[in-house]
């Protein structure tokens, strides 16, 4: 590695240790997806110099080496509509920090009026990728000292934590004069800079510089830009803070061949430590990329990627399962590419340990799941999300954070379920979840939160007579007969006790151990149908394929329980690639005797290849489940 920069990791790195924790305390979460969530990459280009080809187009990938292009490798978006000049070049696409939205940058600039014809670009906002709202900037028109601005060229964005604010940045020339990156924040709804532009970065050797390309890394920032004027590369530069004007510029060139090169982008490839340096070898007409882990030293992979249509200076950015769905179902799904797009999971990500509700509130559903995809179950946030169709999921973004919101327990956040109660008129809702092996409740007056814990643990013991297992998986209950409310929980015993009025402690000697027979692992739901009380739980492991639901019944919430030979609800289908189908909770569609699982299984089709890791790589999934004239329920088959 190259001694500055190694020095100048050491030494930005250590200064920002203290800013990193403060930061990190006072994180926003994403109610788009997470990043352990993405499952494919969406890449931003336009074609070449003809006028036609001076639109922004899209491709699609899974694995982030192999693309397809969308509509049939044609505009996603008329230049005519969005543009000054007719045409737009060097698109730049980014998702917003909190994951609701998508900014979208452009060179607002048709070639054939000549290189030094444009003084805009063009901004746009997205909230699904499909749908853009778009505006002009044009610096010679809008700001002062702009008389002899001959171009304005490939701005991109960046979040800037330091502001908590988007920065464009982008080059321009004056003059005889070099090109330098000149930078202005955006404002809230992203439709005009805030001030008027300021140098960004300008090499020592006063050379000229154009396609920046900026990411962050560990609160570092890597500037990769283009030499104009100066050689053909691709160098790089680094900062600990942006508008600080402090650059750290490394000696050599990034790029991995001798042809010129322009319009770098850089990503990190989807639940790796691998990062893609790709540019536009632009006299070839072809595109090179690169892998790096340390952004520092990098290797060609050409033969690794391939693609159906040949892009000019593009970005790429990961997105979810569902933001490929919308985004095929949008513009079809590119000839001789298979995408997996079934209704289940339902969810978006790796969520596990669903909870279902039906709010009487909101006329809506929530699933609250256990987040996943964190290795050795090593989340600390819980999530809800909501449908109005069970079938379409909104991401209600993070309700829980034990490391800002729970201090006796900051770590393992477990399998929650919540309850609806009316109290007096208006409906209040507790929240218990596990934390740290131990069990918590929290309390909202809403569906989404914002929850607040009640300040201790409500289940931190184990009941008489048990000495081995965990206090986690709870389950509420609110007794239809009775009025009456209970909490069942535990990981190798199943135990329960009676909630008092206010839900958020435990009446005093009800606790009790139910009996269960040599099949009961953990995650119990009780439900209530026509004067039955049900009993499911879990069989086996969560890592173990063979983990699956059985039920039993009783007549009263407190056991005992009676279970019948083939008391299995749900289990693996190797035929159809679905293994490790359990912690399932169950619905009931409000004023009918329609009924559905929902319930975990592994990652599909990766996770029965994953070992242990697919016992936290899991995904939520709903099927409808059904009862004979007897009362017994029928055995669910697991489902895409």
């Amino acid at each position: 590695m190259i001694k500055n920069y190694r020095n100048l990791c050491f030494i930005i790195l250590a200064s920002l240790q203290l800013v990193l924790v403060k930061k990190t305390s006072g994180q926003t979460y994403k109610s788009g997806p997470a990043d352990k969530d993405f499952a494919g990459y969406l890449f931003t280009y336009f074609k070449g110099n003809a006028i036609e080809d001076e639109a922004i187009c899209f491709a699609i990938s899974t694995d982030g080496y192999n693309y397809r292009a969308l509509n049939n490798n044609q505009p996603v978006i008329d230049s005519k509509k969005i543009s000054s000049t007719g045409g737009v070049r060097d698109p730049h696409i980014l998702r917003s920090q909190d994951g609701r939205s998508f900014y979208m940058v452009a060179t607002d600039m048709t070639s054939s009026k000549g290189w030094n014809s444009n003084r805009a670009m063009v901004l746009m906002k997205s909230d699904d990728l499909l749908n853009w709202k778009h505006t002009v900037i044009n610096i010679q028109k809008n700001y002062k000292g702009n008389d002899d601005l001959k171009r304005v060229w490939a701005p991109q964005t960046i979040y800037d934590p330091a502001k908590g604010k988007y920065m464009v940045y982008f080059s321009m020339q004056r003059g005889s004069g070099p090109d330098i990156i000149y930078y202005a924040y955006a404002n809230s709804d992203f439709t005009d800079f805030e001030a008027a532009p300021q140098v960004l970065f300008n090499p020592k050797n006063g050379k000229s510089c154009i396609d920046g390309d900026i990411i962050n890394k560990n609160g570092l920032f890597y500037l990769f830009y283009k030499t104009e004027g100066n050689g053909n590369g691709i160098k790089l530069a680094i900062t600990d803070s942006l508008t600080s004007g402090k650059w750290v510029e490394q000696p050599g060139y990034k790029q991995q061949t001798r042809d010129a090169v322009e319009g770098s982008g850089v990503f990190k490839l989807n639940n790796t430590d691998k990062y893609i340096l790709m540019y536009d070898v632009y006299g070839k007409g072809k595109y090179q990329f690169c892998e790096s882990y340390d952004l520092d030293k990098f290797k060609i992979i050409d033969n690794e990627v391939k693609m159906d249509f040949h892009p000019r200076h593009g970005t790429i950015i990961p997105i979810s399962r569902n933001e490929l769905k919308n985004l095929t179902a949008k513009w079809g799904l590119p000839q001789g590419m298979e995408l997996k797009l079934a209704k289940n999971p339902v969810l978006d990500g790796f969520y596990a340990d669903p909870d279902v509700l039906y709010s009487n509130k909101t006329k809506k559903y929530y699933i609250y799941p256990t987040s996943d995809g964190f290795d050795g179950w090593g989340g600390y946030y819980f999530k809800t999300f909501s449908s109005t169709d069970l079938t379409n999921w909104k991401d209600e973004g993070v309700i829980l954070d034990l490391k800002k919101d729970v201090p006796w327990g900051t770590r393992n956040a477990w399998a929650p379920t919540i309850a609806e109660k009316r109290i007096g008129k208006a409906y209040k809702y507790f929240y218990y979840f596990t934390a740290a092996q131990k069990i918590g409740v929290a309390s909202a007056d809403l569906p989404t939160g914002p929850f607040k814990d009640s300040g201790k643990p409500l289940v931190n013991f184990k009941p008489d007579g048990v000495k081995g297992g965990q206090e986690i998986d709870p389950a509420v209950f609110i007794d239809p007969a009775t009025g009456k409310n209970y909490l069942y929980w535990g990981n190798g015993y199943l135990a329960v006790a009676e909630l008092n009025e206010d839900m958020i402690s435990i009446k005093p000697n009800t606790t009790k151990v139910i009996n269960t027979d040599q099949t009961f692992r953990e995650g119990c739901y009780v439900f209530y149908r026509k004067g039955i009380y049900y009993f499911m739980w879990s069989e086996d492991d969560t890592r173990s394929e063979n983990y699956r639901v059985r039920y039993g019944t009783s007549k009263s919430p407190l056991g005992p329980i009676t279970t019948a030979e083939n008391n299995l609800v749900i289990q693996k289908d190797p035929k159809s690639g679905i293994f490790g189908t359990g912690h399932n909770s169950v619905l009931q569609i409000p004023g009918k005797d329609e009924w559905y699982i929902v319930y975990h299984r592994f990652n599909y089709p990766n996770g029965i290849h994953m070992g242990d890791a697919a016992g936290f790589n899991r995904e939520v999934c709903i099927d409808p489940m059904f009862f004979d004239e007897a009362g017994n329920i029928i055995p669910v088959k697991p489902t895409h």
